[in-house]
């Protein structure tokens, strides 16, 4: 059932494009902000406590239904809810579109344009040199794309609808929790420790699938080279969970495209070959993933 649904739910999610804009769940924000408020009103708590009731009232809604469906008219609502929340699970962008949507920023020559749409994967501040941002978008399509798809495949995988959607939760708090503590620049240090929380939160659901997605990237592209950048980390010690993983990824899945500067080759070319190949390799990827969740599926290894 979790495999069908998941089918759908890709091909659902490649075709309505146009229903991306209702993946950013803005109504989700103040939600988050009013339980942000909340918890500044108990400065005796630990920042973990506010941070898991959020999740918890956010998750509820979806585990009430599951749990009512069950197994009614063959197993049909389910399938359905499971579409559906996988649709919403993923993104909030599709890592495809906005790398065709830098690729063709660079084609037309629009610089300011190339930033925008590379700080639309990127989501950090972008580099000013260009050889540097060309570098930095290939890394962060190989990073994006295990927090907006594979991530959110394996928790789908692992536990349906409410597994999806409970690490699509977490990743939508520590995305406001991050913007509230950028926005509370005069604050006690409360808006600190919930980002800091809400990214470790995060990080450890992302641990698993990012080590998962790393091995699939030298599965997918440049084994040997891929392998090599595991064997050698470059992280400092004090990395939390979720930077030692996004690391990683970057590494990893740099190292997988093993792509070489030609001195022949102009930047606008250079840029739109790494951002291409980043894509393909994560569409290889899912590919493989496909692959082996069917054949778990079929050997009854999931439901």
């Amino acid at each position: 059932m979790h495999l069908i649904a998941l089918l759908i739910g890709l091909v659902v999610e490649r075709l309505a494009t146009q229903l991306f804009h209702l993946r950013r769940l803005r109504w989700i924000d103040r939600i988050i902000d009013t339980g942000f408020r909340l918890a500044g009103r108990v400065a005796n708590w630990p920042s973990l406590i506010p941070i898991v009731l959020i999740a918890v009232v956010l998750v509820l809604p979806v585990f009430a239904v599951t749990w009512s469906l069950g197994n009614t008219l063959l197993g049909f609502p389910y399938l359905l809810l499971g579409v559906v929340v996988l649709f919403f699970s993923l993104g909030p962008q599709d890592i495809g579109e906005d790398v065709n949507d830098y690729c063709k920023a660079i084609e037309a020559g629009d610089e300011d344009r190339v930033q925008q749409t590379a700080k639309a994967i990127i989501e950090s501040d972008v580099p000013d040199d260009a050889l540097a941002r060309i570098h930095c978008v290939e890394e962060a399509v190989c990073v994006q794309a295990n927090n907006r798809l594979f991530a959110v495949i394996f928790w789908f995988v692992l536990l349906g609808p409410l597994g999806a959607w409970s690490y699509r939760v977490t990743d939508l708090i520590r995305r406001r929790a991050v913007f509230a503590a950028g926005r509370d620049e005069e604050s006690d240090g409360a808006s600190e420790r919930l980002r800091d929380t809400a990214t470790m939160l995060h990080g450890w659901l992302a641990w698993v699938p990012a080590r998962l997605t790393a091995i699939g990237y030298a599965a997918a592209g440049n084994f040997d080279t891929a392998l090599s950048a595991w064997r050698a980390p470059t992280e400092q010690s004090a990395d939390t969970p979720s930077e030692y993983s996004e690391h990683l990824l970057a590494r990893v899945g740099a190292a997988a495209l093993a792509l070489v500067d030609n001195d022949d080759e102009s930047l606008e070319q250079r840029g739109i070959r790494g951002a291409t190949a980043a894509n393909q390799l994560v569409f290889r990827l899912l590919l493989i993933w496909a692959v082996v969740i069917a054949a778990m599926t079929l050997y009854g290894w999931t439901r």
